[in-house]
């Protein structure tokens, strides 16, 4: 069960970067400042940084007409859970 604990301190240790490049891509599309790559975007929510990034992103009103991390960020987010979910299955069962 010790797994879980690595597991639980790397989402968090990958949302929280995710959440501040989210928020300071907001703040530099405002004052028209060096953006975030959307390719950086989308490889920290393909780490991990997914349900952070989406939470931020409609909190924020970031990127929300954008299909790409509208729509992908939620299916990385099941494909997260699903793999979590089949990891707990097969390292669970005796």
């Amino acid at each position: 069960m010790d797994a879980w604990k690595y597991i639980l301190v790397y989402y968090i240790s990958i949302s929280i970067p995710s959440v501040i490049i989210t928020v300071y891509d907001k703040i530099a599309a405002i004052k028209k400042a060096v953006r975030i790559p959307e390719k950086t975007l989308m490889a920290f929510a393909s780490l991990g940084g997914a349900a952070a990034m989406y939470v931020t992103m409609k909190a924020i009103r970031h990127k929300t007409l954008h299909k790409k991390f509208m729509i992908g960020l939620p299916i990385i987010i099941i494909v997260h859970t699903l793999i979590i979910g089949l990891s707990y299955c097969f390292l669970t069962t005796k």
